[in-house]
């Protein structure tokens, strides 16, 4: 029988509060306060290692996988669930049910891979720049379609930037007149913004109506908000380079919540030609299998002047 070691970081008491009543057999290990650590997170892992186990089970974003690459490196393998707002690594499952089939994998004898940490430089972070750089490797289950693609750097070659240029006109010919636009993260949006002479958080969601500014680095409670006072929303979103996540990476802000209350429907996605043409799917993990499933459909991605690309949405 395979032993597994699970964390939950930072809440639920790692892993523990899950675990209990559920019927498994376990061992609690480690002592934690009520507020937990990096530190934490290292030195569970570290000795989940000394007891033996064959494979470790965490939840969380970028920092714990460095966390645990610390600890553990590339003694044992891991499957690595997806939760948080930096989520970048292509050692993370696509979803949970993804991370699932990894453990099932690996139990029922996968092979083993290395992938790539990866975390945001803090220093370009702090200037509103989103650059991912390598941090290491770990071992996990290789499980076709399970693992995600490791983020991608945007483009700025003279090719990209005006292709980028192009889907912000179209776009904005086709603005509709006393509708909230919510614009997510990334450099092809921040591109309509700049084409209305307007700021915009390159990290962040920013609201526009009628050539306006209505709201900068919006989360949950101001976009709700802004829900309350527009009856007219949409949404628009840009898929991440590499692994064509449009919710659930990098933009926690569209909670559940949020985008039931603007519909699937009325969700636009654009993209970068180049990044487009390498993805196989857009993907989706709000967090919600019911939020997910009104996506299970094809999707149109506006990728220059009236030109649009049909791409098939998977959760």
């Amino acid at each position: 029988m395979k032993k597994v070691g699970l964390m939950v970081n930072p809440i639920a008491g790692m892993g523990a509060d899950y675990i209990r009543g559920s019927g498994l057999d376990f061992e609690e290990v480690g002592d934690i306060e009520e507020e937990t650590s990096a530190r934490d997170t290292r030195e569970i892992a570290n000795e989940m290692l000394t007891r033996g186990i064959d494979i470790l089970v965490f939840v969380g974003g970028d920092g714990t996988c460095r966390d645990v690459l610390d600890a553990v490196g590339t003694e044992v393998p891991v499957v690595a669930v997806p939760s948080g707002v930096k989520v970048f690594s292509s050692a993370f499952a696509v979803s949970p049910g993804a991370a699932a089939n990894m453990l099932d994998g690996f139990i029922e004898g996968s092979e083993i891979t290395e992938q790539e940490v990866l975390d945001i430089d803090e220093d370009a972070f702090r200037e509103d720049q989103l650059a991912s750089r390598l941090y290491g490797y770990l071992l996990v289950p290789e499980v076709e379609e399970a693992l995600q693609e490791g983020k991608q750097a945007s483009s700025t070659d003279t090719s990209s930037v005006k292709n980028k240029e192009e889907i912000a006109k179209e776009i904005i010919q086709n603005l509709e007149e006393d509708t909230l636009y919510l614009l997510g993260p990334g450099t092809t949006l921040k591109a309509i913004t700049d084409e209305l002479e307007l700021p915009k958080t390159l990290l962040g969601i920013d609201a526009i109506i009628n050539g306006g500014l209505e709201g900068s680095d919006l989360n949950e409670a101001d976009i709700l908000e802004l829900l309350r006072q527009y009856s007219e929303v949409k949404i628009i979103v840009t898929p991440i380079g590499g692994n064509g996540f449009i919710f659930g990476r990098g933009s926690k802000q569209f909670t559940p919540e949020v985008i039931k209350k603007v519909g699937s429907e009325n969700v636009l996605v654009v993209g970068d030609k180049a990044k487009v043409n390498k993805l196989d799917c857009l993907r989706v993990d709000t967090g919600e299998v019911e939020v997910d499933e009104l996506f299970d459909r094809s999707m149109e991605v506006t990728v220059g002047r009236s030109e649009k690309m049909v791409m098939e949405v998977r959760s």
